[in-house]
């Protein structure tokens, strides 16, 4: 079994608990409250922007051109993703500018960053897998038709092309991550903090970690 696939399930009991969370089944039913997603699209949007920064970082680290493409290819989807919310954005009236992240958004940024600028390319990888293994699993696992005004949102990460991007990702930990401690700690690292991040925009509190 490839290493992304090991680490995947590893986590199922972390990816099953975001599944059951109060804001992915208002999400999941459409009886989310529509002023706790407009909250969590521009703290998505923040969280993005860095997670795309982390990508530019490994690529600078990239030790072939096959690396490099598709490190290219991962930043031309974060850009088609950002897409999406600018969408929500315009259409829901929802400010973006000056977003004020929570601590939860916080915490992600800041461990994607410090890992993409100090560590190596495995323990990158491992870091950032979590985050586009997750939304194509609960794109696929929830129902578009039941999703109402959140149809869109399950549409996006249900699409093939979503599907295409994560294992794009996948790949490259499975060819540059060896299993290792610090590899399996990243990557269950970042699903925790996945977890924080709908927790926070189901409470809004600022205070979630």
């Amino acid at each position: 079994m490839p290493l992304s696939a090991q680490l995947w399930s590893a986590n199922a009991d972390v990816a099953a608990e975001v599944l059951g969370h109060p804001f992915v089944r208002g999400i999941a039913d459409g009886t989310l409250g529509r002023e706790r997603f407009a909250g969590y699209i521009a703290q998505d949007a923040f969280f993005l922007e860095s997670f795309a920064r982390a990508y530019a970082l490994a690529l600078a680290h990239s030790p072939d051109t096959a690396t490099l493409l598709a490190l290219a290819d991962l930043i031309a989807g974060v850009r088609q993703e950002l897409g999406l919310h600018a969408r929500y954005a315009q259409s829901w009236g929802i400010d973006m500018s000056g977003v004020e992240p929570l601590a939860a958004t916080s915490a992600y940024t800041e461990f994607l960053l410090a890992t993409a600028g100090t560590r190596e390319l495995g323990v990158i990888f491992a870091a950032m897998t979590p985050c586009m293994r997750l939304y194509a699993w609960l794109g696929q696992s929830l129902d578009e038709r039941a999703a109402g005004p959140y149809a869109q949102w399950v549409q996006t990460y249900a699409a093939a092309e979503f599907e295409e991007i994560a294992q794009l990702l996948e790949r490259l930990l499975d060819d540059h991550a060896a299993d290792v401690p610090p590899v399996r700690a990243a990557y269950r690292r970042a699903m925790c903090l996945e977890l924080a991040f709908f927790e926070s925009a189901n409470t809004t509190t600022g205070c979630d970690l």
